[in-house]
């Protein structure tokens, strides 16, 4: 698949490596070409320039292009950029960063937007599929139904708790992308130590959801 993401930020960056890690063709654009240096993306294509123009764009060649990442820190450009891959290439699906809840409203069709992503709504999901401490809940479906973004709290009587990330034996097709402690976000590692309370987020395919949940919760049947 060939991804065109706007915006080499540290989202921009962390959807080009996962997209990279499962074999997609990615291309990032970026007004400053410094990134590069300081991204950790390997692997991918990069076009300096601005994504609102429409000569970048159309050297970015959006019209052989499957999906848009607009994943840049400014709402503005997030959508000038959805819209512009909508209504002057024709690109197939369009995902928006959402930066202000207050813009959400116009993350939709009429500006080219598919998806609209934003940290409020994937908490809003939480709330609203009535989480309860111990379960695993997918919070988003990515890549065409194949990898999901999905959340698991540790319980207080859970035998993970103490163990090192590293020392756990995650599946293969899983990985640990965030933990959420105490209301504050942890960049995780392989050192850091799983407490009672935390909220694991993981980027899994589909077919990996039943063993990582034997893992998350090895008293349980899958």
């Amino acid at each position: 698949m060939k991804v065109v993401i706007a915006g080499a930020g540290s989202v921009g960056c962390s959807i080009a490596k996962e997209l990279l890690h499962n074999g997609h063709d990615v291309l990032l654009i970026d007004e400053k070409p410094e990134v590069v240096g300081r991204s950790g993306v390997q692997g991918a294509r990069w076009l300096f320039g601005d994504a609102c123009e429409l000569s970048t764009l159309k050297e970015a060649k959006l019209q052989d292009v499957d999906v848009v990442v607009s994943a840049t820190g400014d709402d503005k450009v997030n959508l000038v950029v959805s819209l512009l891959s909508k209504s002057e290439f024709g690109v197939g699906r369009t995902v928006g960063r959402v930066n202000n809840p207050k813009n959400d409203w116009m993350f939709d069709d009429s500006w080219g937007v598919d998806v609209a992503v934003s940290t409020p709504r994937l908490m809003t999901a939480l709330v609203e599929e009535a989480v309860e401490i111990g379960d695993l809940v997918r919070l988003m479906t990515l890549q065409s139904g194949v990898v999901s973004i999905v959340e698991f709290t540790v319980p207080h009587d859970s035998p993970l708790i103490g163990r090192t990330l590293g020392a756990v034996a995650w599946p293969v097709d899983s990985t640990v992308v965030a933990i959420l402690r105490d209301d504050s976000p942890i960049t995780p590692s392989q050192d850091d130590v799983i407490e009672g309370g935390d909220e694991l987020f993981f980027v899994t395919t589909i077919a990996a959801e039943a063993e990582l949940r034997t893992v998350l919760r090895p008293h349980h049947q899958a």
